[in-house]
């Protein structure tokens, strides 16, 4: 029997753009520090992995700064390395991108339910930082393959075609995070009917969101720590006007409920 999300989405309405853009703002101001709050986590367990990534890097970039401006010199970049040696990094980084995708997942995705809690006044538990992680690794995996290899598969074929999977794939993480109970296979699957049925809209949407949330480069890049979360605002936003929420047996009204605000 196939997940009632998919006939949700079906008679799911067409977002306005200034609507999103205007509602995702009023949002952004009313839950400022807890935005900023989830960044800084995010922040925080990236730094350690990132330094996994590169530490091993550290004596070719050290041999590189102690002969700048030497004409003569060119970088041995890894013919100092063995293969086991550059084969175990790339798949270090292979390793340490998928967990720090996971947890970034896991991160924001509380930052989804808090959103959800609070602006609809529900009282369901969003549990922490990590619970996301830790009661559905599993998935976080499946799904952070299935995005990547969809991701690759587009780019090898000329490029154009990443045009097209982009906005799908960005729909996958928000459908799961409210829907933990579907599949795999139907996330994937209700992402890419849900992004292609406002493919335009959604473009445009993101496009905007892209530039204000790099505003914060304007401040020495410590401002994106403010901005950074915006996104993730308007997708939520987004969402909640057009698909809705599922709770037991009654879909939550939510266009009714902000109107009402």
């Amino acid at each position: 029997m196939e997940h009632e999300i998919f006939q949700r989405i079906e008679n799911s309405k067409k977002p306005d753009f200034s609507d999103v853009i205007s509602k995702s703002f009023d949002l952004y101001k009313k839950y400022f520090t807890q935005g900023l709050v989830h960044s800084l986590v995010a922040l925080a367990l990236m730094i350690p992995l990132i330094l996994i990534i590169y530490i091993p890097l550290l004596p070719m970039y050290s041999e590189m700064i102690q002969n700048v401006g030497n004409p003569s010199y060119q970088p041995s970049m890894f013919e100092d390395y063995s293969i086991g040696a550059i084969v175990g990094w790339y798949l270090l980084v292979f390793l340490a991108s998928f967990v720090m995708q996971a947890v970034n997942m896991s991160v924001f995705g509380h930052f989804f339910k808090f959103l959800k809690k609070e602006d609809l006044k529900t009282n369901e538990d969003i549990g922490g930082y990590f619970t996301l992680l830790k009661e559905n690794f599993s998935k976080l995996l499946v799904l952070s393959l299935a995005t990547m290899g969809i991701a690759i598969v587009a780019m090898l074929l000329c490029y154009l075609p990443i045009f097209y999977v982009i906005i799908p794939l960005h729909w996958i993480f928000p459908i799961f995070i409210f829907n933990t109970n579907l599949s795999v296979q139907d996330t994937v699957k209700a992402a890419f009917k849900f992004g292609h049925k406002n493919w335009g809209v959604f473009l445009g949407i993101g496009f905007v969101c892209s530039l204000l949330s790099s505003l914060g480069m304007i401040a020495c890049y410590i401002g994106l720590f403010a901005t950074m979360f915006f996104p993730y605002i308007a997708t939520y936003v987004t969402y909640r006007d057009t698909i809705g929420f599922q709770e037991g047996d009654d879909v939550i009204d939510t266009i009714g409920v902000v109107e009402q605000e």
